[in-house]
C-alpha cells in the first residue's frame, strides 16, 4: 500500500501564492473602483446624470400664461350700465416646433415641404423653416401664431405621415401661445400700445412696445407655467403633464371709455385735416376724480402694424402721446391760472395784514407798455385795450393786464413765492405720474439757475413772460390738471388712466376705493376758483376770443393759445400749436377737455381769420367733442336757449365799450 502524499505537497509555491493575492488584492480594489464610482455616479453626482437622462426620455416646455385684457370704462353713465367691452383680447394660437433629431435625414425635405404648403410659407420662410431641421438640437420652433384649423390640419396629416414612416409621433408638437387682438382696431393705439411678436429669448416673456403695455407690465404679464412632455413614440407630446399651471395676468379696467374715445378720435382727425395740421391731439378728464375718459391723437398709430412704424423714422413720432411727451409754451392758456395765482397773492397779502394786490372789478390801463428788463414795448395782440377789468382781460386774452398782475405779484411777494406757487399749486415742473412712459417734466425757470447754454433760467423779464405763457414748458396734462383744479372748486387731482385692476374675481386696486380713503387736498379756496371760472365763461361768448368754442344747449368756458413753436433756434412766426383748454357745463363740469392742434396750415381763410389762431382751428374741435360727449354722457342741457350768460355777457360789454369806446 503506497505510503500517503504529504500535506506539503498541496501547497503552491510562494511565488504562485503572491501572484494569486496580488489577483486577489486587483480584483478587491476593482470593485471598490465600481463602488466608489457607483456611490459617485448614484449619490454625488445623482442630480447631473438624471437631468442628462430626462433629457433624452424628457422635455420641460414652458407654457406662456394669457396676458392681462384691456377693458373699457363702461359703467360712466349713471343708471345706465353697459356690456364689458375689451380694448384688448388674447386670442389663443400655436406655435409649431420639431424635434430635429428625431427625424431621419431622408424624410426632411418631404416633411418641411409639406409643412411649407399647409402654412402658406414662401421663400425666404421656406428657407429659414428648413434650417431648422439640421440643427443640434430636440426642440426647434419653426413656425408662429398658427390659428387652430391650421394646426389641427398640420396634425392629421402628420398622424397618418408619422405612422406610415414608422416615426416618433411627438417629433412634431405645438405648444399653445396668445396674441393680442383689438377689437376697436387703431382705437387708443398709442396710449395701449402692443407686444412684440417674438418673446424674449431667455425668459419667453412677452416684450412690451410701450404705452400702458409697458408701465404695467408686472401685472399684466402673469407667471409662465412649465408642462412635462415624455420624448417617446408611445407618448403623444400633448398628453404631458403640468408641473406648474400658468398664471393669467390681471385684467384692467381703464378709465377710458370706448364711445367718447370714439367721438375724440373722429373730432380731432377731422380738425387736424381741415386745418391741414401736422398732427393733434384731445384728451376728456373727469375733473374731479381725474379720470381720463378719452385720449385721442391723430396721425393713429396702429398696434396691429407696429413693426411699420418702428422700423420708419418718418412714422414713430405716432408711436408716442404727445400729451405727456413733448412740452410745449402754452401760450394764453395759461393766463387762467395768471389770474388764479394773482388772486391767491390777495389771499396771502391779506394774511399778512396787508392791502388787496387788486379787485377783479379795477379799472386796470392796458395800453402798450414797457416791464423791467424788457427792450420791446408789450402789447395785446389783435386791437389795443385801454382800460380792463379781469373778466375782460381773460375774455379779450390781454397780455398787458397779465403782466402787470404779474408785476405787482414781484413787487408785494417776491419772485420766490410766484415760483412757488406755480410749482407747489398748480405742478409746473413736475411730472403727473399719469401711467404713461417717457412723461415730461417740463420746465418752470429757477432763480439764479442757469441753462445748459450758460444763460439764467430766470432773469428781469421772465415773470412778465411767464404771465402770457412763455419762457416755461408744460406738458397737455399738467395744463389739463391746472384747469381742473379751478374747475373743481379747487381741490388736488391726479390724472389716471387705470379705474380697477382683477386678478381674476379678487380686486387688486380699486380708483373709487382709493379715492373714498383719501382727504382730498384744498390747494384753492373756493371763492378764486369761482372767479376764474366765472372769467373764462366769458370767452366763449360774443365778444370773446373762442365764440367757436360754444357748446350748442349748454353752459362752457374756456381759454385759447396760439403759441409760436421754436424752429432753429427761434421763434417761427409761421409754426404754431394751437389750443384750447376749456369746461362744461358751467356749474358742477362734467369734464375738462384740452384740444390741441400740431402746426395748422399758416393762412388766412376768409371769412374766418387766420387759421393758425386758436380760437379759429383748436376752439371749434372743442365745440364739437364737447357737445358729443355731453349728450352721450345723459347730461341735459342747461343753456338751450344760449341766453343762461346773456345779461352779465350785455352788462361786460356794455363797461367795455365804455371804457375802450364802441
Amino acid at each position: 500500500m503506497p505510503a500517503p502524499e504529504s500535506k506539503s505537497a498541496f501547497i503552491l509555491p510562494a511565488t504562485s501564492q503572491r501572484r494569486l493575492l496580488g489577483i486577489a488584492l486587483f480584483l478587491l480594489g476593482l470593485f471598490c473602483l465600481l463602488i466608489l464610482q457607483y456611490f459617485r455616479i448614484q449619490v454625488v453626482e445623482h442630480d447631473k446624470w438624471a437631468a442628462r437622462a430626462s433629457a433624452q426620455h424628457q422635455v420641460v416646455v414652458k407654457q406662456p400664461p394669457r396676458r392681462g385684457l384691456f377693458f373699457s370704462n363702461t359703467d360712466i353713465k349713471l343708471g345706465h350700465p353697459q356690456a364689458k367691452q375689451a380694448f384688448v383680447l388674447d386670442v389663443a394660437k400655436f406655435h409649431l416646433y420639431i424635434d430635429p433629431e428625431s427625424i431621419p435625414a431622408a424624410s426632411r425635405n418631404e416633411i418641411a415641404r409639406q409643412i411649407a404648403l399647409l402654412l402658406h410659407l414662401k421663400g425666404e420662410e421656406i428657407k429659414k423653416m428648413r434650417l431648422q431641421f439640421e440643427k443640434k438640437s430636440r426642440s426647434r420652433k419653426i413656425a408662429m401664431w398658427i390659428d387652430a384649423p391650421a394646426k389641427d390640419e398640420i396634425q392629421a396629416w402628420w398622424r397618418a405621415y408619422a405612422r406610415r414612416k414608422k416615426l416618433a409621433s411627438n417629433a412634431l408638437f405645438f405648444v399653445q401661445d396668445y396674441l393680442r387682438s383689438y377689437p376697436f382696431g387703431k382705437s387708443l393705439g398709442q396710449v395701449l400700445h402692443t407686444v412684440r411678436l417674438q418673446r424674449d429669448e431667455k425668459t419667453e416673456a412677452a416684450i412690451p412696445t410701450g404705452g400702458l403695455e409697458a408701465i404695467l407690465d408686472p401685472v399684466l404679464r402673469g407667471k409662465m407655467g412649465r408642462r412635462l412632455f415624455y420624448r417617446s413614440p408611445r407618448h403623444e407630446m400633448d398628453m404631458g403633464r403640468v408641473i406648474t399651471p400658468p398664471e393669467d395676468g390681471c385684467d384692467v379696467t381703464l378709465t377710458v371709455n370706448h364711445c367718447l374715445q370714439a367721438i375724440a378720435e373722429e373730432e380731432i382727425e377731422k380738425q387736424v385735416v381741415k386745418s391741414e395740421a401736422k398732427g393733434g391731439w384731445a384728451i376728456i378728464m373727469d375733473p374731479y376724480t381725474g379720470e381720463v375718459l378719452a385720449l385721442a391723437q391723430y396721425p393713429f398709430f396702429d398696434p396691429r402694424s407696429y413693426p411699420k412704424y418702428f422700423n420708419n423714422p418718418a412714422l414713430l413720432e405716432d408711436t408716442k402721446v404727445k400729451a405727456v411727451t413733448d412740452p410745449y409754451e402754452p401760450g394764453s392758456t395759461f393766463k387762467a391760472i395768471t389770474v388764479a395765482v394773482a388772486l391767491m397773492a390777495n389771499e396771502e397779502l391779506r394774511k399778512r395784514g396787508k392791502p388787496q394786490l387788486f379787485t377783479t372789478t379795477e379799472k386796470v390801463g392796458t395800453v402798450p407798455c414797457t416791464f423791467p428788463g424788457r427792450t420791446k414795448i408789450l402789447k395785446d395782440i389783435k386791437r389795443v385795450h385801454r382800460y380792463l377789468n379781469m373778466y375782460m382781460a381773460l375774455q379779450k386774452s390781454s397780455n398787458v393786464y397779465m403782466a402787470k398782475m404779474v408785476q405787482r405779484i414781484i413787487e408785494q411777494l417776491g419772485a420766490e413765492w410766484y415760483r412757488s406757487t406755480l410749482h407747489n399749486v398748480f405742478g409746473f415742473g413736475v411730472k403727473t405720474r399719469i401711467e404713461l412712459p417717457s412723461e415730461s417734466a417740463g420746465l418752470l425757470p429757477m432763480p439764479g439757475k442757469l441753462h445748459p447754454n450758460g444763460k439764467l433760467e430766470w432773469s428781469a423779464p421772465t415773470p412778465y413772460s411767464m404771465a402770457m405763457g412763455h419762457n416755461i414748458l408744460a406738458n397737455s396734462f399738467q395744463m389739463l390738471r391746472s384747469f381742473a383744479i379751478i374747475a373743481n372748486g379747487g381741490y388736488d387731482v391726479k390724472p389716471t388712466l387705470v379705474k380697477r385692476i382683477m386678478r381674476g374675481e379678487e380686486v387688486i386696486y380699486d380708483l373709487g376705493n382709493s379715492l373714498a380713503k383719501k382727504t382730498p387736498k384744498r390747494l384753492l379756496e373756493p371763492t378764486i376758483s369761482e372767479e376764474v371760472l366765472t372769467a373764462m365763461r366769458f370767452t366763449t361768448k360774443p365778444g370773446g376770443s373762442a365764440s367757436k368754442g360754444d357748446i350748442p344747449g349748454y353752459s362752457e368756458g374756456g381759454k385759447t393759445s396760439t403759441s409760436e413753436k421754436i424752429v432753429n433756434g427761434v421763434y417761427s412766426k409761421k409754426t404754431h400749436i394751437s389750443t384750447f383748454i376749456g369746461f362744461a357745463p358751467a356749474k358742477n363740469p362734467r369734464f375738462v377737455l384740452i384740444v390741441a392742434v400740431d402746426e395748422p396750415a399758416f393762412k388766412i381763410i376768409p371769412g374766418i381769420g387766420a387759421n393758425q389762431y386758436g380760437g379759429n382751428c383748436a376752439a371749434p374741435c372743442f365745440s364739437k367733442i364737447g357737445e358729443r360727449a355731453l349728450k352721450y354722457l345723459g347730461v341735459e342741457p342747461d343753456d338751450p336757449a344760449e341766453k343762461l350768460w346773456l345779461p352779465e355777457v350785455n352788462a361786460l360789454k356794455s363797461l367795455y365799450d365804455k371804457w375802450n369806446g364802441s
